[in-house]
C-alpha cells in the first residue's frame, strides 16, 4: 500500500507560484510513476503533469506547458508541482497519484493510489 500527502495549497493571487509537494510512504518510491491531477468544481478530474520513475519521460496538459513544472527526489520519496503565471482557471482541487504501470499513463484510470488533495486558489 502507497500513503501520499499533499502540501502546499493554498490562496494566490493572478501571476503568482505555488510548489505543490507529495511525499509517498509504505512502497519503494522509485518503482512508482507519480502524477499530479486535479478537479474543479462541477468538472472532471483532469492530468497536470506526470513523471516516470526515472523522471526521463514527463507529460504536461496542454494547458499548463511552460507554467508548470514537475519533478522529483528519488532520495526524499517526494514529487513537486511548481506552478508559476497561475491564472484563475489553475483554480481547482490538486491530486497527486501514483501508478506502478509499466509505462508513464496520463489517465487517472492508471493510477492505483492517489492522496487526499491539496486546494489552489488563484483570485484577486
Amino acid at each position: 500500500q502507497v500513503q501520499l500527502v499533499e502540501s502546499g495549497g493554498g490562496l494566490v493571487q493572478p501571476g503568482g507560484s505555488l510548489r505543490l509537494s507529495c511525499a509517498a510512504s509504505g512502497r519503494a518510491f522509485s518503482f512508482l510513476h507519480m502524477g499530479w491531477f486535479r478537479q474543479a468544481p462541477g468538472k472532471e478530474r483532469d492530468i497536470v503533469a506526470a513523471i516516470s520513475r526515472s523522471s526521463l519521460s514527463i507529460h504536461y496538459a496542454d494547458s499548463v506547458k511552460g507554467r508548470f513544472t514537475i519533478s522529483r527526489d528519488n532520495t526524499k520519496n517526494t514529487v513537486y508541482l511548481q506552478m508559476n503565471t497561475l491564472i484563475p482557471e489553475d483554480t481547482a482541487v490538486y491530486f497527486c497519484a501514483a501508478s506502478t504501470s509499466t509505462v508513464l499513463p496520463t489517465r487517472g484510470t492508471s493510477y492505483e493510489h492517489w492522496g487526499q488533495g491539496t486546494q489552489v486558489t488563484v483570485s484577486t
